[in-house]
């Protein structure tokens, strides 16, 4: 094998190793809330994969998609404004699937109706894929994160889910969808083998639980583990898992929000279950990370940091807050790289002004990402050169034993002529052969003919008249 053709070799193998190491795209996304009190904020698009735009809502008597008249000339605008800071990032529009159509908080029962009529689901099918063309979305998501709570009937959730598939792949449009953290509910289940099949990924809201309005007491409301709990990102992801959702489709949630308690007794600091008597500092006590840091600047102190929960929290007064902060960020990002997962997707960018959160797990992100394709060169390159080495001691093994051969050709035929019936040719040694020869120097060599090289005569010693 020629040296070229193990360069060109070498050159395939390293091609299909690096294609097999950035195969899939490695998930960073963030939704952004039109109705947040920063209805554009200057996203870093820089450090995303995919944005997204929330929300567009179902009319319960159209089954059509519509906006708020108050966020259209935002969503409108959305995929051409995050396309200036970064135009490889691919914009998404997210559809809210509770009752109301301005995102009112309650059970998805209409939802649940339409995807049981054909003629419903594909009035909302066409509305939607309308609707992502005409603003320059790239895909859609479903936001079905509260599903689980309504009481109906699901089985219809698959044809739609099918359906939606169908309509997307003839637009070229990616779909995914965002769910609760873990696959049931009490007796309530999604439908995981046609989430499975029909999503591009799934977005788990890993966070939101505990939270002031729903619990007495102070708790971790994006623990990534609980050892006194099932309610942890790491359960979840794991019964996500089982149901039979491929790791590499999951999407963990990111918050860039955290809860903030009225604690009974002031001088309880625990991470979680000290009692608590409602939310503080806002009407449910949800609070932005922005919030968070200044309030914590304000007050000259700083957060703990729990290695259990991988959680950040701190008391201010008889306030107890809990977040994420940068550590628990990173935490997580690595979390998701060990479990093989998808990505991450956050919620929401507008908690994080400054971007400190995103530039933490976008920079854990490509630290990584970066040693991976070192390794993977580093792999490629040694073997190559292995191999490399093996064919030219091969070569060299092989041209050795072709000289000996043909010196041992011409011993032969010079023995042999000792043999012959002219009474005046005699046999010569070897000894007497290599002394005239110089040891076969190339010095000495004429050229070479049928029965090998032929060399001058030195000496005259091998003439024995």
């Amino acid at each position: 094998m020629s040296i070229l053709s193990l360069i060109f070799l070498f050159m395939i193998f390293l091609s299909l190793q690096w294609k097999t190491s950035t195969s899939q795209t490695w998930i960073k996304a963030g939704y952004w809330y039109a109705g947040s009190e920063n209805p554009m904020p200057n996203i870093n698009s820089a450090l995303f994969t995919h944005l997204i735009c929330a929300f567009a809502y179902i009319d319960p008597s159209t089954h059509e998609l519509v906006l708020k008249a108050s966020d259209e000339p935002y969503i409108s605008s959305f995929s051409s404004s995050v396309r200036k800071g970064n135009p490889s990032v691919k914009p998404l529009l997210s559809i809210w699937t509770q009752n109301g159509k301005f995102g009112n908080v309650g059970n998805s029962s209409n939802f649940l109706v339409m995807t049981q009529t054909p003629t419903y689901r594909k009035t909302f099918i066409e509305s939607s894929i309308k609707m992502a063309r005409a603003y320059g979305f790239e895909g859609l998501d479903l936001y079905v994160a509260t599903l689980l709570n309504t009481k109906g009937n699901m089985t219809s959730l698959g044809n739609l889910f099918n359906e939606w598939r169908v309509a997307a792949d003839q637009e070229k449009l990616i779909l995914t969808v965002g769910v609760r953290y873990s696959p049931d509910l009490d007796s309530m289940s999604y439908p995981v083998d046609s989430v499975s099949k029909n999503f591009d990924w799934v977005h788990i809201r890993s966070y939101d639980y505990h939270t002031p309005m729903t619990d007495n007491f102070t708790g971790a409301h994006s623990a990534l583990y609980d050892p006194s709990s099932h309610m942890n990102t790491d359960y979840g992801v794991n019964e996500w898992i089982k149901s039979g959702l491929p790791a590499s489709k999951l999407v963990l949630g990111l918050a860039y929000h955290g809860y903030a308690w009225t604690l009974v007794d002031p001088k309880d600091n625990s991470i979680g279950g000290a009692p608590a008597k409602g939310p503080a500092i806002t009407p449910d006590g949800s609070i932005s990370y922005d919030y968070i840091r200044n309030h914590m600047r304000s007050y000259k102190i700083n957060s703990l940091y729990n290695s259990t929960y991988v959680i950040n929290y701190c008391t201010i007064y008889s306030f107890w807050i809990g977040f994420d902060d940068v550590e628990a960020i990173k935490n997580k990002v690595v979390y998701a790289k060990k479990m093989g997962l998808r990505g991450y997707s956050v919620w929401q960018l507008p908690n994080d002004h400054n971007w400190e959160l995103s530039k933490a797990a976008a920079q854990e992100d490509n630290y990584r990402g970066h040693h991976k394709r070192i390794f993977v060169i580093a792999l490629c390159t040694t073997a190559f050169f292995i191999l490399l080495i093996g064919c030219i001691i091969s070569n060299m093994r092989k041209r050795i034993i072709s000289k000996v051969k043909q010196v041992m050709v011409m011993m032969m035929t010079l023995m042999n002529s000792g043999k012959s019936s002219y009474h005046n040719q005699q046999v010569i040694s070897f000894a007497d052969i290599r002394e005239a020869t110089n040891s076969f120097s190339e010095e000495n060599k004429l050229g070479e003919g049928g029965y090998g090289p032929v060399y001058k005569v030195l000496s005259s010693s091998v003439y024995k008249y």
